[in-house]
């Protein structure tokens, strides 16, 4: 089929965009009421991007909100959320777009308020160049810092520092330069290829469009032709190919394509590519686009390809340059930024997506994460919101990816919360752990189905939890000499006991806690894969780490026993007496008194252990316990 006219059309005028100086992505960023909203305002204002009704909508909005003798308060043109406007300060991320004869542009006002940095981080994952605004009066500020550590560790290299409101410190040639060295400083570790300070009054004009008369001992370029010249590599086209597959295309049993967006290189036909993780080589037998033929596809393209052959495909696979694939592994040392309102803690498990890849990750350590003041590394067990870290995390299989700086696409990252799918963070890659590339599982005779077979039975993880005192150890060696009465083979994984030995080293923070519940569910796993019926008997207080172990059995494998009973009978047993050590405050971080305690949700047994007798409990259990082969 011949490329359609209105197909070449829009070709070519991709193609005649690429050889431009391209569009600049731009971030505006900084602390509160540095005047982020009113720049870019004034921008849009000063550029001929707005209509006239918007104008005119503008001086009234303005006159309503008492600019304080302002003829036109330009952060209302962004600052479009009701709430924004009664507080004074952006919450959202905006996204403005306007053009000049030179350069077209995309601007993103992020919220300089701490409590909204994550929605800073959004804004700066796809920007070339960031404007770091400083308030003239006040310098430097936290959120400053933090802002600049998170366009360094986005790969943002170009940074112009707008000190503003200068109108309030007299055009202070002193002040700006004050406020520049301290910047430099600061900044001197991050990395930044270029930091380019312009002073400005934003609200009034000074060096925006047009040079400034009030500061006439500054010969540096105003924000606009700044913005215009600035030199960014838009052309992802001349890198190696790389395209995530977003969808296995399949209308019909004659047509199956690989459907996704070009992230960097080109496609063309009879090109060789190379899938993976799989390694697989095949070759481009065409190119759709809706019911157009292409004969090439840049980056930026959303296509559809067909191979020259069937190939196991499925979303998430990497289509790269035969001779210039991708890294492939499953355990990462990355930075991290932490957007979740619960701490997270090294042992784990989260979703984690990269790409068009969704896939179970752990983060195994947390190395330490950075002071926003000083970038000094400090030791730290938990993840607090807005932290800045450096962690390790391990993914259940090897994945395609890059590094971050080299690919976004492929080296930037979320974590999302299994149990409310909320995003508690944005991650970067920085390299793959050598060893994840010197380890492999070394396949055994010898596996599970044989010991079973040999055991006479199933193997089961019958997991036991419950606060302190609400009988579990009880029911586990109830239910252990029962089950061994019976001819089957069974192991106790108690938690006071395993704490005496494996996990001694670990204290009960909250941090300690999931590495302890990390460990036993290992433990669990290897016991349950020699045949053996376990039963484990934890706190393990929390939901997130008890679907982690769950998420390592099948179906059937793994019951859940929630031993149930209200926290004055447990404390009226308190047959070791922590209860009365955690109530005079001689023991800290104790489940149901100053650390929490997080229901099951569905279990499946519940058993209220003030009420049912354990001959009771004990018969409901075996009464459903199929351990036939």
């Amino acid at each position: 089929m011949s490329i359609q006219p209105s197909v070449k059309a829009r070709i070519n005028h991709f193609l005649e965009e690429q050889s431009k100086l391209g569009t600049l992505r731009f971030i505006t960023c900084g602390s509160v009421d540095d005047g982020k909203s009113t720049l870019i305002g004034r921008l849009l204002f000063e550029a001929n991007a707005l209509f006239t009704d918007q104008i005119t909508k503008l001086r009234a909005d303005s006159l309503k909100s008492g600019t304080q003798g302002k003829e036109v308060d330009f952060a209302l043109l962004v600052d479009g959320l009701s709430a924004e406007r009664e507080q004074g300060i952006t919450i959202d991320v905006a996204y403005r777009y306007f053009s000049t004869k030179n350069r077209k542009f995309i601007v993103a006002d992020t919220p300089g308020h701490e409590q909204y940095t994550r929605n800073m981080v959004t804004g700066a994952s796809n920007a070339d160049v960031a404007i770091v605004l400083v308030d003239a009066r006040k310098g430097i500020l936290t959120q400053t810092r933090r802002h600049s550590i998170i366009c360094a560790t986005l790969g943002i290299k170009k940074i112009l520092l707008a000190v503003n409101k200068m109108d309030l410190v007299n055009y202070s040639k002193q002040k700006f330069e004050s406020i520049f060295v301290d910047y430099q400083s600061f900044a001197q570790t991050l990395g930044f290829e270029s930091i380019d300070p312009i002073p400005i009054a934003a609200h009034k004009g000074d060096n925006i469009m047009r040079r400034s008369k009030h500061t006439d001992w500054f010969h540096g370029p105003t924000i606009m032709s700044y913005l215009e010249t600035v030199d960014i590599d838009f052309d992802r086209s001349r890198k190696p190919l790389r395209m995530p597959v977003q969808w296995v295309n399949r209308p019909n049993s004659d047509f199956r394509g690989l459907s996704g967006t070009i992230e960097a290189g080109k496609l063309e036909i009879d090109q060789a590519v190379r899938l993976q993780p799989s390694g697989e080589i095949a070759t481009i037998k065409d190119l759709v686009l809706f019911e157009d033929r292409l004969k090439i596809a840049m980056a930026g393209q959303a296509v559809t390809v067909v191979l020259d052959r069937e190939l196991d495909v499925s979303r998430g696979d990497v289509i790269v340059a035969a001779d210039n694939p991708v890294e492939i592994s499953d355990h990462f040392e990355v930075d991290i930024f932490w957007t979740g309102q619960s701490p997270g803690y090294a042992g784990r498990s989260y979703l984690l997506k990269i790409g068009t890849l969704t896939t179970n990750a752990q983060i195994t350590l947390i190395k330490y994460k950075l002071n926003i003041n000083t970038v000094e590394k400090l030791s730290t067990n938990t993840l607090e919101l807005n932290d800045f870290s450096c962690v390790t995390i391990e993914t259940d299989w090897a994945i395609p990816f890059e590094k971050y700086d080299e690919c976004r696409s492929l080296g930037g990252f979320i974590l999302i919360d299994r149990l409310d799918n909320q995003t508690v963070a944005a991650g970067m890659i920085k390299f793959a752990l050598r060893r994840s590339a010197n380890l492999h599982l070394h396949k055994m005779d010898i596996d599970k189905p044989k010991r079973q077979a040999l055991n006479g039975h199933k193997s089961k993880v019958l997991w036991l939890t419950g606060i302190s005192g609400s009988g579990k150890s009880t029911i586990a060696n109830a239910l252990e000499k029962e089950l061994h009465r019976r001819g089957i083979r069974t192991y106790v994984l108690d938690g006071d006991n395993i704490r005496h030995g494996l996990n001694k080293d670990l204290g009960f923070s909250d941090a300690d806690r999931v590495e302890n519940i990390r460990r036993i569910g290992e433990v669990a796993k290897l016991l349950f894969d020699a045949g053996v019926v376990v039963i484990v008997a934890f706190i393990s207080p929390f939901q997130a780490e008890r679907q982690m172990v769950r998420a390592f059995f099948d179906k059937d494998e793994f019951i859940e026993i929630f031993v149930d009973v209200p926290l004055t009978v447990a404390e009226s047993r308190d047959p070791k007496g922590l209860y009365k050590k955690a109530r005079r405050g001689e023991l800290v971080n104790f489940t149901g008194i100053d650390s929490p305690y997080e229901a099951p949700e569905n279990p499946e047994f519940h058993f209220l252990t003030d009420k049912d007798d354990l001959d009771v409990i004990i018969a409901s259990l075996l009464s459903k316990l199929d351990l036939s082969l």
